[in-house]
């Protein structure tokens, strides 16, 4: 059963954290050029300095539409990377999704914030020829453009990010869709462009009766990432990710948006507050379920 802390509710549309799984990465190359004494008071490392994170993806249920933000690993992401990295994947994402009463099959949209295979190695699944195919056959997948092209050709710094020929089924299947710039996804959802991460990464505003949440992909990958120096060493662009963050978080906390946290594990929903030149995350001032 889902619980309750992973569902928001705002005005006519249920937002759902989906937990893939979880996984490790070394603590300093999350948070950066911030000093260990810091960030390990919010992370705690292991004896290989490595912090647990998720992987976590967000299902929409407005009145028209089931949409679902990023994907995860997958269950395809292959023997060393799975084992580099200590992915556990439970519940994962189809199971996580049939909580709630949906199937592959009842997804309309796939938003990705980038294409970083731990953000859309669900996209697509491995068959028993060895092909890739649409891991949801009626869904329509919704990149901007300028990522799809970063993807088939990556730089060489992030050519292990990205995994070209699990995506390509999707444009040869013609379930994918490119985005040129801020797009409206259903009524009261929308794309938008959230850039440092990568060139072209993308967050998604969803609002309903006066409220907002907003999926921050990896611009703010966990609560604590909501202070603005605390920025990954994987970021392409980190000076772009400084000022996206703060023009974000800024409107998040005048505006009251919920912010959806792609990598936090005990954080899916969180509302800003200030405390002195600092922000904090706090549980959701409106429509949390829990």
């Amino acid at each position: 059963m889902t619980a309750p802390a992973d569902i928001l509710k705002i005005g006519e549309i249920e937002i759902v954290r989906l937990l893939d799984g979880t996984f490790r990465v070394d603590g300093g190359a999350m948070f950066g050029v911030v000093p260990r004494t810091l960030w390990a008071s919010k992370a705690a490392p292991d004896r290989e300095n490595r912090i647990t994170l998720a992987l976590n993806g967000y299902l929409i249920r407005t009145p028209d539409a089931n949409i679902l933000l990023d994907t995860g690993v997958g269950p395809d992401a292959g023997r060393r990377v799975v084992d580099f990295y200590s992915f556990d994947r439970r519940p994962g994402l189809l199971a996580a999704l049939a909580e709630t009463g949906l199937g592959a099959k009842d997804i309309d949209v796939v938003v990705n914030s980038h294409l970083h295979f731990d953000h859309c190695g669900g996209n697509t699944e491995k068959q028993a020829d060895g092909l890739w195919a649409p891991a949801f056959p009626k869904a329509r997948y919704l990149v901007r453009r300028g990522e799809w092209d970063q993807a088939l050709h990556p730089v060489e710094r992030d050519r292990p990010s990205y995994r070209p020929a699990a995506l390509k089924p999707l444009a040869d299947t013609g379930r994918l869709e490119l985005l040129e710039g801020d797009t409206v996804v259903a009524p009261g959802v929308e794309a938008v462009l959230v850039p440092g991460h990568t060139a072209f990464h993308q967050g998604v505003k969803v609002s309903s009766g006066g409220l907002t949440f907003f999926y921050a992909g990896d611009a703010v990958p966990t609560a604590a990432h909501v202070d603005l120096d605390y920025i990954m060493s994987f970021d392409l662009y980190p000076v772009v990710t400084f000022e996206a963050k703060k023009a974000l978080l800024a409107r998040a906390e005048t505006e009251g948006w919920v912010i959806g946290f792609s990598h936090d594990l005990g954080v899916p929903f969180g509302s800003l507050r200030r405390r002195g030149k600092r922000l904090e995350v706090v549980p959701p001032l409106t429509g949390h379920k829990g």
